[in-house]
């Protein structure tokens, strides 16, 4: 029989075996922000290893200028590493071109902003419309997605 300080702790038994699915997989993720000598300016991110399984909700919190909003940006494929990798989905984006980072981010990855974000200019049915533009759905199919209840 196993005493109760020998059993695991509850979050331990929650951590994702070695080799597990993984919705998120960063290891040693850095992000360096350089002067325009080439000089360090800031170190935002200093090595990072963070595992999230598919379903798991977690938060990131820390004090202002601990590196919350660097990590949200990579984590959203917004901006890369300066070293690391990061392996979305088994996908490593760390290292993806522009164009193939863009497409991840427009079929994985769901933003809720502070601000609403709107185009001011544009109805609320084509504010709808525009992440779908970028999918590549036809004026036609954009549309009635847009206004399907």
């Amino acid at each position: 029989m196993i005493s109760p300080s020998e059993q695991p702790h509850p979050q331990a038994q929650a951590r994702p075996k070695a080799g597990a699915n993984l919705a998120a997989d960063l290891k040693g993720i850095r992000k360096i922000y350089y002067k325009p000598d080439g000089g360090i300016l800031v170190e935002a991110l200093k090595g990072i290893d963070l595992e999230v399984p598919h379903g798991q909700y977690l938060a990131i919190m820390g004090a202002s200028g601990s590196g919350k909003s660097t990590l949200m940006n990579i984590l959203g494929c917004l901006d890369r590493p300066t070293f690391g990798s990061y392996m979305l989905d088994g996908i490593d984006v760390a290292t993806m071109p522009d164009d193939e980072l863009s497409r991840v981010r427009g079929r994985r990855i769901g933003f809720v902003f502070q601000a609403f974000n709107l185009i001011t200019e544009l109805t609320i049915v084509e504010n709808v419309e525009v992440p779908l533009f970028y999918q590549g759905y036809s004026r036609g199919d954009r549309r009635d997605r847009a206004v399907a209840q």
